[in-house]
């Protein structure tokens, strides 16, 4: 499996369950196990809300996603206001908002997030898929190895 597709957004709250829609659908098509789905699907769903929320003046945020044997990786852009991710503080837990970055951090290996300076706005998840990828749509148990959270 070596499945590549970009799918450009508005920057509308409407599109989160667009691209939710979109990427599950190439999941589960490419035998993406049901726990795993979940997690890249929860994941991906916070960047896109965050660049929906806090993106301006950006007007949409593109989605690329690379879905390899033992991988996904996804990458999430967009050009409105730059973030910095170490100045985020603690999520208030009590909180209704604000733990999308915890979120990402836990259900992903890697999450990285970088201004670039053409003022892109760079969202980099990725999931190690391990045998996970060889089982049937809606079928089987993940054995992806669960990130720790520290």
């Amino acid at each position: 499996m070596d499945v590549t597709f970009s799918i450009a957004l508005p920057r509308e709250a409407y599109t989160v369950a667009v691209m939710r829609d979109f990427l599950g659908e190439a999941l589960r098509s490419s035998g993406i196990c049901a726990e795993c789905r979940f997690a890249i699907l929860l994941a991906a769903s916070e960047a896109c809300a965050n660049v929906v929320d806090h993106g301006f003046p950006a007007v949409g945020y593109q989605v690329d996603a690379r879905l390899l044997p033992d991988t996904c990786v996804l990458e999430i852009t967009h050009r409105g206001r730059r973030f910095n991710p170490s100045r985020v503080p603690l999520p208030d837990l009590e909180a209704e908002s604000g733990r999308g970055i915890l979120l990402m951090r836990h259900l992903m290996e890697d999450v990285a997030i970088s201004g670039e300076p053409d003022g892109t706005t760079r969202v980099l998840l990725r999931k190690r898929l391990a045998e996970c990828a060889a089982a049937p749509p809606d079928h089987g148990e993940c054995v992806a190895p669960q990130p720790v959270l520290h």
